[in-house]
């Protein structure tokens, strides 16, 4: 990472907990794809995307724009 995050981030995912989330594995790269979630406070999975190419991963700055919105409409 280039800078410190205040938000956890995981990295270097066994194999063992990429199927536990789900994740699909390249067999012939020997690699997880990714597996990126947005969680609420309390733990629950919000959003989620599971990717086996560069295309479909969160874009941080659209991320950023929809956890504003959902935290504009819970403060009405």
């Amino acid at each position: 990472m280039a800078e410190d995050l205040e938000i956890p981030i995981a990295y270097d995912v066994t194999r063992d907990q990429g199927n536990a989330l789900g994740a699909w594995w390249d067999e012939r790269r020997n690699f997880i794809q990714p597996s990126e979630f947005v969680l609420s406070q309390n733990g629950r999975v919000m959003f989620s995307t599971y990717s086996n190419s560069p295309v479909g991963r969160m874009d941080p700055a659209e991320t950023l724009t929809l956890l504003q919105f959902l935290n504009a409409q819970k403060a009405k």
